[in-house]
């Protein structure tokens, strides 16, 4: 295919005509004996690489406001993460240790639009949702708790991993039928499911695209169950050498290694 696209980001700017010609393409050349790769013999970069947003929705497990002592609002709490902090599965990520002692993790299930969404209501705001991918939001807590604003705190270089898949939404069904799990060094520190999620993904892409439109490859981070590091007695926070692994039902497992500098 010679014009095949270079990254997800072109195939959904091409619209529901490209990504059918290249799904049609692909499953030609699997019926007639192409060679895959497996996905764990890959060498894998984040799950979007060029998304015109990253949106991230904060507050949005009770438990996890709870334990975090934050309110729930009547409105969702949104704000942005930056793209430099965008990185993949089986990446090391590093922060310097005279800038923060309390960074965390959270599991969170990442939304990636599909096409323009603009004032959808919510029971058809699922149809706008190309696929789903499993986010790390990893936060510099005593940043977070030292500033106005949460972007800065999550947003150093490689603190969202992503990945390792995409995985279209037919193949997923229902977004608040999904359990999460993170293990940090092979602990199980967060075990729940999207079901608990305050505010539904269809609620989400509604309230959002009320004020803007979502364009084709927006990236949107739907928060963390309870369980994050900070809240427990005593704190767990991730450390030099700590392996986070994060599992999302349908999706797949994404690892992320940690150094202190």
């Amino acid at each position: 295919m010679d014009d095949a696209p270079r990254d997800l980001q072109d195939l959904l700017e091409r619209g529901d005509a490209g990504y059918e010609r290249v799904r049609a393409i692909s499953l030609d050349a699997v019926s007639n004996g192409a060679v895959l790769t497996q996905v764990d013999e890959l060498r894998h970069s984040s799950a979007v690489l060029r998304p015109p947003q990253i949106i991230a929705i904060g507050a949005n497990y009770a438990a996890h406001s709870s334990e975090l002592s934050l309110r729930l609002e009547t409105a969702a709490t949104v704000f942005s993460l930056w793209p430099n902090s965008l990185t993949g599965h089986g990446s090391t990520i590093t922060w310097p240790r005279d800038l923060t002692t309390q960074v965390d993790y959270e599991a969170e299930l990442g939304v990636i639009i599909g096409r323009p969404a603009r004032n959808v209501t919510v029971a058809n705001a699922l149809d706008y949702v190309f696929g789903y991918t499993v986010v790390n939001d990893i936060t510099a807590r005593d940043l977070q708790f030292s500033e106005a604003q949460w972007s800065r705190c999550k947003s150093f270089d490689g603190f969202t991993p992503t990945g390792p898949l995409v995985v279209t939404a037919d193949e997923i069904g229902d977004p608040q039928n999904l359990w999460l799990t993170t293990h940090v060094d092979g602990r199980i520190l967060q075990d729940a499911s999207s079901g608990d999620m305050v505010r539904t993904v269809a609620e989400i892409i509604s309230y959002l695209s009320k004020t803007s439109t979502l364009m084709p490859g927006t990236l949107i981070s739907t928060g963390s169950p309870g369980g994050a590091g900070y809240s427990r007695k005593p704190p767990i926070f991730l450390r030099d050498g700590s392996t986070v692994t994060i599992s999302i039902d349908k999706i797949g497992m994404l690892t992320t290694h940690c150094r202190e500098i």
